[in-house]
């Protein structure tokens, strides 16, 4: 990575740097065993991060497609391929509404900049940055006040600092209820087909001093009828109106299980997150990978198959959980009920 270009406007993260005129990603594909950076200052190129999933997670995505457009912007790139590198990132992909709301507010900001569209574009993507910051540390106080002394909490996928530009959502709650002195342990489950649990979420626990164990996916509900769970917190890539979420698929077995042994079940996810437009989750679309992630896995150390080749195989990416099964949903705004989501 470079030294910062404008100091003014530079910006890091655990997993995103901003240098002014560059955009540097930790590739989190290589996760646990090796931290790579790879650039991302071109909108091509930091859709094609965001595909092979090298950055992830709802919040930190938006925050990386603003960034890149800020780095197209500030190139001396036309105006033409500043607008079309937003149209190719926000196709990027289709479940998180963070990507397609964050390239829209860097375009409509320049849209109303005139001749100074470019410093537009850069300061509404670095507004991005430090909102997002701002949003997950007003969540994470939130979420963390839910926690009892002694409770062992359950989640899925990642949703720290490797998904957002602040200390996270779901997993920002359970790090401030830590340092606030709660004592607590953490069941990361290990998000099947990509391992998010395994990779990136204890790979954060470990590094904080969180206690914490790795469990399969199927574990979840030994786990509960052990009584080892008092609580659950997931995060969430779209929140339709009604309550209904989309989030990384295997969500929704977690939120039945809870349900069926009564163990309170929340959503902690910014406000940029919930999609007004959106209905309920039947309107939301699910994003279908490529088959070769179900049938082995990659990472650092090469590639390993189980299946054989060729074996026919179904993998969404995310799955819906109706809204009926979350006791909450968490948000800067506070802890909602679904009589506050206005909406279904």
């Amino acid at each position: 990575m470079t030294a910062a270009a404008d100091g003014r406007v530079a910006r890091r993260s655990l997993s995103l740097a901003f240098d002014g005129s560059a955009l540097w990603l930790l590739d989190q594909t290589r996760l646990p065993d090796v931290e790579e950076w790879v650039e991302a200052s071109g909108a091509e190129s930091a859709a094609a991060h965001i595909r092979a999933l090298k950055v992830r997670g709802a919040p930190l995505i938006g925050v990386a497609a603003g960034l890149s457009l800020a780095c197209v912007a500030r190139s001396g790139a036309p105006r033409a391929a500043f607008e079309a590198g937003a149209a190719t990132l926000r196709a990027a992909r289709p479940t998180a509404v963070n990507l397609m709301g964050a390239v829209d507010r860097v375009i409509g900001a320049a849209a109303r900049a005139g001749d100074a569209w470019r410093e537009e574009a850069v300061r509404e993507a670095v507004v991005l940055f430090d909102e997002d910051v701002a949003l997950c540390d007003r969540i994470a106080a939130h979420g963390a006040a839910l926690i009892s002394d002694g409770e062992g909490v359950l989640t899925h996928c990642n949703t720290g600092g490797l998904a957002t530009a602040g200390v996270g959502t779901a997993f920002g709650a359970l790090r401030r209820a830590w340092e606030g002195g709660t004592r607590l342990h953490v069941y990361a489950g290990e998000t099947r087909p990509l391992l998010q649990g395994a990779r990136l979420t204890a790979w954060e626990l470990a590094r904080l001093g969180v206690p914490h164990t790795l469990v399969t996916d199927s574990m979840a509900g030994a786990l509960m009828g052990a009584g080892k769970v008092h609580r659950v917190l997931v995060g969430a890539d779209r929140v339709a109106r009604n309550g209904d979420f989309a989030n990384k698929i295997g969500t929704y077995a977690v939120a039945v299980l809870a349900h069926h042994h009564r163990i309170p079940f929340h959503v902690v996810a910014p406000s940029t997150s919930f999609d007004p437009t959106c209905a309920s989750g039947a309107g939301i679309p699910i994003e279908e990978r490529d088959p070769a992630e179900v049938r082995g896995a990659s990472g650092a150390f090469g590639r390993v198959r189980w299946a054989p080749e060729g074996t026919p195989t179904w993998n969404p990416a995310f799955d819906v959980t109706p809204a009926e099964l979350v006791t909450s949903w968490i948000t800067e705004r506070g802890v909602l009920g679904r009589g506050d989501l206005g909406g279904g």
